[in-house]
């Protein structure tokens, strides 16, 4: 029998829990969505601004700085289905206050300094989050069951962002309510779950044991690579924060009639959708044989179809590079996660998962600020094709920096057999 006969595309779903986990968070995931896009249209509409566009990244990338690995270490030590809800429970709130300002027109800093409250309160339930799932499912498992997770994620940022647009139609504050909402039934939906007890750190010295997930990192040179690779090229080539730009002022040949907003949605949705795509191509294979190599190649492609995307004045071929951002986006996704959480031990997967929440997460929102900024001086044009040309330049320069990357073969190779089996 082949290793392609025996492969099993649903053996994560086998664990009791992980389905309801991942149902759970895929209805979180499309409300986020959705309220990320009611975010940006509003700023845009009422500010007019590039740079303000590119604020909202930079106020929401403050919190992953500042308090990313403080709750990773909270994750190792106290129970993360508690520390996840008080998080959630915080969302909740900020998006209640984001819809009552939205409807009063509240000032534009309130704004912002809501963002930061919900960024902040997503840091903390994030490595909680992350560290749950080796415990939901067996060691023989956790591919899958990342395949899989990230297969929900880019589903829900297919969804919510299309359901954004419509919604945003119709009511900007709306979107934020719903956001709310999805939430309040995740909370529901996590104390449903039995979780097993794992190994837990000892509490002691923060910073000590703060920088002992640090090192780790550090010393998994392959690890540091994965990560530091997605972070940077991130940082350099993400153009989803100047979509509100594009969508009104640059795409101005729409199809169907669409509305600016709803273009925004179609375009928000692109990525996601690509990256769902490859992910549900990934879950049906086996796994990855030359995940270094792939990785390498998948940022390449990203910064390939940024470029092409800069340079699009059509809705439909804009719409396609950025499908493309996305489908190449997953590979890189899956590899960097599987290889985190496969080589990390139980007590340290809080802190681990918060390092590379930290960079990764705070790429993102750094890099929808480089964005902005740069298009504040030079356009929104030239920002998206300049970071497309930096993410090859990246691609290239980690090929020969971490050739243990490079050579890295299958993830499957890198899994630890000592986690507990749930029951």
């Amino acid at each position: 029998m082949t290793t392609r006969s025996r492969h099993d595309p649903y053996l994560a779903f086998r664990a009791p829990g992980f389905g309801r986990y991942s149902l759970g968070s895929l209805l979180v995931h499309i409300g986020a969505a959705a309220q990320s896009v009611a975010i940006g249209w509003e700023i845009y509409q009422r500010t007019d601004s590039a740079l303000a566009l590119g604020l909202v990244g930079l106020v929401q990338a403050l919190p992953m700085l500042l308090l990313t690995l403080p709750a990773g270490y909270l994750a190792d030590i106290y129970d993360r289905r508690r520390l996840m809800t008080l998080g959630l429970a915080g969302t909740t709130l900020t998006s209640l206050a984001l819809a009552a300002f939205s409807l009063t027109r509240g000032s534009i800093p309130a704004m912002f300094l809501l963002l930061f409250f919900d960024s902040a309160f997503h840091r903390l339930a994030s490595p909680a989050g992350t560290a749950l799932v080796p415990l939901l499912v067996p060691a023989s498992s956790l591919e899958s069951a990342i395949k899989w997770r990230s297969s929900m994620f880019h589903l829900a940022s297919v969804i919510g962002p299309a359901l954004g647009g419509i919604i945003v139609a119709f009511s900007v504050p709306a979107a934020y309510l719903f956001s709310a909402a999805t939430t309040a039934v995740y909370v529901a939906v996590l104390w449903s779950l039995h979780i097993p007890e794992g190994k837990r750190s000892t509490p002691g010295r923060m910073l000590n044991q703060l920088r002992e997930g640090l090192d780790f990192v550090w010393n998994q040179k392959i690890v540091l690579g994965a990560v530091s690779l997605d972070m940077v090229a991130v940082l350099l080539g993400g153009a989803v924060y100047l979509l509100p730009i594009f969508a009104r002022d640059i795409l101005l040949e729409r199809p169907f009639g669409l509305r600016p907003e709803q273009a925004l949605g179609w375009l928000r949705a692109a990525p996601a959708l690509g990256a769902v795509i490859m992910a549900l191509i990934m879950t049906h294979r086996p796994p990855i044989q030359r995940a270094g190599r792939g990785m390498l190649w998948a940022v390449a492609g990203f910064g390939l179809a940024t470029i092409a995307f800069g340079l699009s004045r059509s809705f439909w071929l804009s719409f396609a590079m950025l499908f493309l951002t996305g489908f190449f986006d997953n590979i890189s996704v899956v590899i960097r996660h599987t290889l985190v959480q496969a080589r990390t031990p139980n007590e340290l997967r809080g802190r681990v998962s918060a390092v590379n929440s930290m960079f990764i997460g705070s790429s993102n929102e750094l890099g929808g600020f480089e964005s902005g900024l740069v298009a504040r001086f030079v356009g929104p044009v030239a920002s998206v094709v300049s970071g497309g040309i930096g993410t090859l330049v990246v691609a290239a320069s980690w090929a020969k920096l971490f050739p243990s990357l490079r050579r890295l073969g299958p993830l499957s190779e890198d899994q630890s057999s000592d986690e507990p089996t749930p029951s």
